[in-house]
């Protein structure tokens, strides 16, 4: 078994090598399919829009896998959960590589992001178990500054492949990766104590339907009048499966979706915080392409290169604030770095279509300053908040927001570009609103302590 506090130093480091050789794969995977979807779709003679499931696949195959997942990983260990799901992505991966036709890279894709969805939801409980206490923010640090790299190096990657490759090598380079993560992780990650409860297959279906259903609902909507009438009733589909499950949950003492958890004032609040933040950032990453180029006038190259700064100045921010997090309350670091981001969006939706590179380049610093000081802190609170036994819930829920977030951003961009010839600045001034919301309930979490977590989550 694992040490009570973490894994000592030698062991601790083969541990989250393992972690972040699984998590650079997932976040790659997740952003080179952007970069190579218009070459996918004229080889596979797919239209544009029939193409983009390549990426929304593997989304919803994650959001709605990770909670039941992490409950999988409280019952039968964290550790064989993270492996699984590593072999799983990594045979997947071999599918995408081998796909002649849009409908068989979709499904590879899908059965990529169930194995995605095993070690993103298990990824947050094994941090707790790897690193000690005491530098538990720094664990969570380290983690969204791999996050943060990988993506700021994921646009490059792809184009070197393209560069000298056809499309399925951007996937086939997973696989001795992929077994490189499956091998360590074996031998290196620490066990966990087991759940003795079974795991709870209704809830799981209809986390399933409330997540699918409430996501495909919403795209449906926002298509336009043919799809109006399928689109409501999907979503009344997820809302009652979602009220179902709740009123499910309520009734046991460790639940798949984690209501016990939610009762707690200082986890609920986090995880509020995390969806604001996220459709933040997501609504600003999708809006700012338009807005550079079609406000300001860059290329496409350039638009790649202005963005830049953002995720650069999160890799440095991000072990910075999770070393803070250990010593300082993640209230104020959280709501100091969510009023820098939502400043930071604000300034670049007033920039005037004179505004040059270094204009432009410093405002993304600073969005991407404030993201990076909020993002650790709030994931150590988060994790740290819930019972050790309870730490797969925690992790899932805290992916899950992340997801979540994410995806109210990017839809919310889409309603916002559709509707008006403006929708990239008031995209950008929403993201600014979720991000100062997001700040004003992270503050909120000084104001009396925690409440206790039920006996029944201990």
């Amino acid at each position: 078994m694992s040490t009570p506090d973490g894994l000592p130093t030698r062991e601790r480091y083969w541990a989250i090598t393992a972690l972040w050789l699984a998590l650079t794969m997932a976040v790659l995977d997740a952003s080179i399919a952007n970069v190579a979807l218009p070459t996918i779709a004229r080889d596979l003679h797919a239209a544009p829009s029939a193409s983009v499931w390549v990426i929304n696949a593997y989304q919803l195959a994650i959001l709605v896998t990770l909670l039941p997942l992490a409950a999988l990983g409280e019952i039968i260990e964290y550790r064989r959960v993270f492996v699984g799901g590593m072999a799983v992505f990594a045979f997947a991966s071999l599918g995408c590589a081998l796909a002649s036709n849009l409908p068989e890279l979709t499904a590879a894709r899908c059965l990529q992001g169930f194995g995605a969805a095993g070690i993103m939801s298990v990824n947050g409980a094994l941090v707790r178990h790897i690193f000690p206490s005491r530098l538990l923010g720094q664990g969570v640090g380290l983690d969204a500054m791999v996050v943060s790299v990988v993506s700021v190096i994921a646009p490059t990657v792809a184009s070197m492949i393209l560069a000298v490759a056809t499309w399925p090598w951007l996937f086939a380079v997973n696989i001795p990766i992929g077994l490189a993560a499956v091998l360590l992780g074996r031998v290196t990650l620490p066990e966990s104590l087991r759940s003795e409860r079974p795991l709870d297959w209704i809830a799981a279906g209809l986390n399933v339907i409330a997540f699918g259903g409430v996501i495909v609902g919403v795209d449906l909507l926002t298509r336009g009048r043919g799809f109006a009438a399928p689109g409501a009733a999907i979503l009344a589909v997820g809302a009652l499966a979602w009220v179902l499950l709740i009123r499910r949950s309520l009734a046991q003492p460790r639940p798949l979706a984690p209501v016990d958890l939610l009762k707690d004032r200082l986890f609920s609040l986090s995880v509020v915080t995390s969806v604001s933040s996220f459709a933040a950032q997501m609504s600003a990453f999708v809006a700012l392409p338009f807005f550079l180029q079609a406000s300001l006038h860059r290329s496409q190259v350039q638009t790649g290169l202005l963005i830049t700064p953002w995720p650069v100045a999160v890799a440095i921010a991000a072990p910075v604030a999770g070393r803070l997090a250990d010593r300082y309350p993640a209230a104020i670091l959280g709501g100091f770095g969510l009023s820098t981001m939502a400043a930071g969006l604000a300034l670049l939706a007033f920039l005037p279509t004179t505004a040059g590179p270094l204009d432009i380049g410093w405002r993304m610093a600073l969005c991407g300053l404030g993201f990076g000081f909020f993002q650790a802190p709030n994931n150590r609170i988060l994790l740290s908040s819930a019972p050790k036994a309870r730490s797969g819930a925690a992790g899932g829920m805290l992916a899950t927001s992340r997801l979540t977030g994410q995806t109210i951003g990017a839809t919310l961009v889409g309603i916002l570009l559709h509707a008006s010839s403006q929708g990239a600045t008031l995209a950008l001034l929403t993201a600014a609103a979720f991000a100062a919301g997001g700040a004003a309930i992270s503050l909120t979490r000084l104001e009396k302590r925690p409440a206790q977590l039920p006996k029944t989550a201990l």
